[in-house]
């Protein structure tokens, strides 16, 4: 995905190649939260102990969160994500509590906001770094990787809707980079465990030794995620899935 946008209004007919994947990303997610009445977007998510409405008040704020990142290159004052976890949860708690047709127009206009925030972020802001996570605590990025941090979740959070869009809905190029992101993230970790996989043909390692686990790119990024059971997946020696951790 390219990230570094060339100057564009923000009509969306004139967006960045940029911010293109993450609109896109967004409207499907839209269409999916557009289904829901007010009984079934409080049924349970695949985020444990969230129902569908936590994760569209996520999918939210998480935008005019990674909105904030971007004033913060824009201006160049420290402007975090989030105020703390504590007022992070309760945000969501909250928007938790509304009406669906309020939760999606508030999913909606939050990324209309993301949008204008990327038109509006001058060349030389691209390169200048911020820190993420709740009150400036997290790890430090260009600007230019806000544009991948939200696609990430934005895709992502829509399987947790578990309502039809699937790990293998998934985009070639998103899956590969998200496949890779995590390796990179999961080879840090002392509790992930040691698993050799071979994806499409090609192996990687995540520790040393352990079992095998054969599969499809998107299968087992979907698995890696906690975003599928990896029932698509061959393990050898035949034998459970290892246990994995929270991905994040």
């Amino acid at each position: 995905m390219q990230e570094r946008p060339a100057a564009t209004s923000s009509d969306a007919s004139s967006e960045s190649p940029a911010v293109g994947p993450v609109t896109a990303a967004t409207e499907r997610l839209l269409r999916t939260a557009g289904s829901f009445d007010d009984t079934s977007i409080g049924a349970p998510s695949m985020c444990p102990g969230w129902t569908r409405a936590h994760v569209l008040s996520h999918v939210a704020r998480n935008a005019d969160s990674h909105t904030n990142l971007f004033t913060w290159a824009r201006t160049g004052v420290q402007t975090p994500q989030y105020p703390s976890r504590e007022a992070r949860a309760a945000d969501i708690d909250a928007g938790a509590r509304r009406s669906a047709a309020e939760i999606v127009e508030d999913v909606r206009a939050s990324a209309q906001r993301f949008s204008a925030a990327v038109a509006s972020l001058p060349d030389e802001a691209w390169e200048r770094q911020v820190r993420m996570g709740p009150a400036a605590t997290g790890r430090v990025i260009p600007a230019r990787r806000v544009l991948w941090h939200r696609l990430r979740e934005v895709e992502i959070h829509h399987v947790d809707l578990d309502s039809g869009y699937a790990p293998a809905d998934w985009s070639p190029a998103f899956v590969a980079r998200a496949l890779s992101d995590t390796y990179r993230d999961f080879g840090r970790r002392d509790d992930v465990p040691a698993i050799t996989l071979v994806v499409d043909g090609v192996t990687e390692r995540l520790g040393s030794g352990g079992p095998t686990v054969t599969g499809s790119a998107a299968a087992v990024l979907g698995w890696l995620t906690g975003r599928s059971m990896g029932a698509d997946l061959r393990v050898h020696p035949p034998g459970p899935l290892p246990t994995l951790p929270p991905w994040a």
